[in-house]
């Protein structure tokens, strides 16, 4: 339907959602890497963190 109310074909339209999606997947990939050196945290550290300060 937005292909015929635009002025985009169909593929214009999907090549423009595979390319957003790729853009979230690298940024995905940017953090990610930029975080990796980051120490780990148990999922029940977290959450007695959590409770400490009152968000739980």
């Amino acid at each position: 339907m937005r292909a015929a109310m635009s002025s985009q074909s169909l593929s214009e339209l999907v090549d423009e959602a595979v390319r957003q999606l790729m853009r979230e997947d690298q940024e995905d990939l940017d953090t990610y890497a930029s975080r990796i050196a980051e120490p780990e945290v148990s999922y029940e550290s977290m959450l007695n963190d959590l409770k400490k300060h009152g968000k739980l």
